[in-house]
């Protein structure tokens, strides 16, 4: 287990062919994967076959951009995952954050820590010049998530999704944060001072 990230609360790591199940339970709860696929869960052998040995390949050939399994760093629960994944034109500059997490990690502030260090780690440690986000319109929790890690509203774009989802008439938004950005307000986002 080749671990990423440890903050207070989550040691962030690299998914193995044992987290299929985790992944699976994730994927198959209703209200997590509501903004995402309208519910509808992803089948185990997609997760076995294609999703986890996808994001298994990414580690060999980038530094730390790709998706990554977070646990609790009290008691090793799986709680989801985050990722900080190249962008457009497999941009390793302009990357774009995510994350997933189950319903019991929901509300404790978990998104927002793990985001920020990734973040950090991006524009510290990986070059990054710019992060950006996507979600829902209606996704408010997301969106509240995003706001407290720093990220601004950029643009509301169509939603161009095949899954019918609640909320889909509004949109998806994309938010960002550049390294300047970051560099000059980091308590309005929770960040410790860069650097000089």
């Amino acid at each position: 287990m080749h671990v990423i990230l440890v903050t207070p609360r989550l040691t962030i790591r690299q998914f193995t062919a044992d987290d299929v199940d985790n992944l699976f339970d994730l994927n198959s709860d209703p209200e997590v994967m509501r903004h995402l696929t309208g519910g509808r869960s992803t089948p185990f052998d997609r997760i076995r076959d294609e999703i986890i040995p996808f994001h298994l390949a990414l580690y060999g050939r980038l530094d730390r951009l790709g998706t990554w399994a977070a646990e609790s760093a009290a008691g090793g629960e799986f709680l989801g995952w985050f990722h900080l994944r190249p962008g457009p034109g497999a941009d390793i500059t302009n990357v774009e954050l995510g994350y997933r997490l189950r319903r019991v990690a929901w509300n404790q502030g978990y998104a927002t820590e793990g985001s920020r260090a990734l973040i950090r780690m991006g524009f510290t440690d990986l070059g990054v010049e710019r992060v950006f986000a996507h979600t829902m319109t209606v996704n408010t929790a997301s969106r509240h998530v995003l706001e407290k890690c720093g990220l601004t509203l950029v643009r509301t774009m169509p939603y161009d999704g095949t899954d019918p989802i609640e909320g889909a008439e509004h949109g998806e938004v994309e938010y960002a944060l550049t390294r300047p950005e970051w560099q000059a307000g980091p308590a309005r986002h929770g960040q410790p001072a860069p650097p000089q």
